[in-house]
């Protein structure tokens, strides 16, 4: 490997550690943006429930009622708070999965099944954190050793073609 090419190696390197150091970063604004939804959710059911218990009714029965009015509206309100409950019950789930997640794992735990609303909403106001963690250690050196490769790989892909043209040009 000639000297450029281990200089775009390890640039390389450099490159895709920072880039993946920033996984546990990601994965820790994510949980607590999950946490601040579920947090507003959580007042929305509680109160859904608290208001079908004045009515002497359980969850399950309030949003059978919802279903069986003759009333579109009702019955659309209905449909839209069983997917609130549900999306609620989800984010839980998401928020324990996460939490009990060792730290290095977070990352492959959020993409397995990221809440789309709230995976989007982190990207957006992402700011990047100086990785202080042994997680951070981590998913830097697997970056570094990843864009290493790609670049050695890169190198070596067109020093062979190069080898080619010039055996080519030979009599």
């Amino acid at each position: 490997m000639g000297r450029i090419a281990k200089i775009i190696a390890i640039v390389s390197g450099l490159a895709g550690g920072t880039v993946f150091s920033q996984a546990p970063e990601f994965a820790q604004q994510y949980r607590q943006r999950i946490g601040g939804a579920i947090d507003e959710l959580r007042v929305i059911v509680e109160d859904f429930n608290r208001q079908a218990a004045q009515h002497h009714l359980d969850r399950q029965e309030a949003l059978n009622a919802y279903a069986q009015s003759s009333d579109d509206f009702l019955r659309d309100r209905g449909v839209s708070m069983q997917s609130t409950i549900a999306r609620y019950e989800e984010l839980q789930s998401q928020q324990l999965k996460l939490g009990t997640a060792a730290p290095v794992a977070k990352p492959f735990v959020l993409l397995r099944n990221a809440d789309d609303v709230v995976f989007a909403n982190t990207w957006r106001d992402f700011v990047p954190g100086v990785p202080m963690s042994f997680a951070g250690l981590v998913w830097g050196a697997i970056g570094f050793v990843g864009g290493s490769v790609v670049a050695a790989l890169l190198g070596l892909g067109a020093r062979r073609v190069g080898r080619r043209r010039v055996y080519r040009q030979v009599p």
